[in-house]
């Protein structure tokens, strides 16, 4: 199977996902609208309300959240991971790919513990580079190594969901020696996984200023005729110990809140739409040349040891193996 024929047949994971995350941000929304009609009505303070109810909605999103992962993404991952590795995928993709997850993954609590552990892994490193930055070139140095950073947060999110990928790979060892070996492979091949990075950057670039822009400015006609604004502006204002800083002058401003609304729900539909449809089929090949690249070179415990020092999560991982 090529990777254009994987992402449609894995595509119903991603609708799935749509479908969920659609459901979050009405709760979130809808909780805070809520929250803020009920404080407005029964205490005279609706921005207080407004809060109350956004926290309620940010559990909600939390635990829609944890539920998508296990159930949803986990399993394109190992779907994903078995139409690249072995050429073919099932009928009912959805439903192996959940018996796939649930079999190397008895419980919530376990998938978590090693997602955990890989996404820490590979941000100690990322922290290392801005370090190593400012010990070379003082300021100048850890802005560049920040900087590198940043863009290693971006490939971060890449790496772990491929060491998700060779977790269901080896399916023969346990998960804790395969989330092991997913991090030497970044290590040992790492000029094979850059080549795919600028298609990464590229698309990302793309998809954000075509789709968050789109609908960033429709937020922005749709938002910018309410009321509200003075309002909470002022209760902003009153309520904040510090007003000096750029996102205090944003949220004291009436004029400004609008724009900044609009700004953040077009980056969260961007959000949505790029992890939910772009992301995958750029994952197929991120992850194609991941597997292929560890099959005949599978790390050995020898080579586990240039990690230990770079990573204290790695090594705690590798002496609990």
């Amino acid at each position: 199977m090529d990777n254009k024929q994987i992402y449609k047949k894995t595509l119903g994971f991603s609708l799935r996902r749509v479908f969920w995350d659609i459901i979050s941000v009405v709760l979130l929304l809808g909780a805070g609208t809520l929250g803020y009609f009920l404080g407005e009505k029964y205490a005279q303070n609706g921005p207080i309300g407004l809060l109350i109810g956004a926290v309620i909605g940010i559990v909600a999103l939390i635990l829609i959240t944890r539920f998508i992962s296990y159930a949803l993404k986990a399993g394109q991952i190992a779907m994903m991971t078995r139409g690249v590795s072995e050429g073919e995928l099932p009928d009912d993709v959805i439903r192996e790919g959940k018996k796939v997850v649930k079999e190397r993954f008895a419980t919530v609590a376990a998938f978590f513990a090693i997602t955990g552990v890989i996404r820490g892994i590979f941000n100690q490193i990322g922290r290392g580079i801005t370090k190593l930055g400012e010990s070379i070139g003082g300021d100048t140095g850890g802005a560049i190594g920040g900087a590198v950073s940043s863009v290693m947060q971006t490939i971060v999110n890449y790496l772990c969901d491929c060491c998700l990928g060779w977790v269901f790979y080896r399916k023969e060892v346990k998960p804790a020696r395969a989330a092991c070996e997913g991090a030497v492979l970044f290590f040992k091949h790492g000029k094979t996984f850059a080549k795919n990075m600028g298609r990464v950057f590229g698309m990302g670039l793309v998809s954000l200023l075509g789709i968050g822009g789109v609908f960033g400015v429709i937020s922005y006609l749709i938002l910018k005729g309410q009321t509200f604004y003075e309002p909470l502006a002022a209760w902003m204002t009153e309520n904040l110990t510090d007003t000096s800083s750029r996102l205090a002058q944003i949220l004291i401003n009436p004029k400004a809140l609008p724009i900044a609304f609009a700004a953040l729900i077009g980056i969260i539909v961007w959000a949505i739409i790029h992890s939910v449809f772009i992301k995958p089929f750029v994952l197929v090949g991120v992850l194609r040349n991941y597997i292929d690249s560890g099959k005949n070179d599978i790390p050995s415990e020898e080579s586990f040891k240039v990690l230990d020092s770079k990573s204290p999560k790695f090594r705690k991982l590798h002496q609990e193996m």
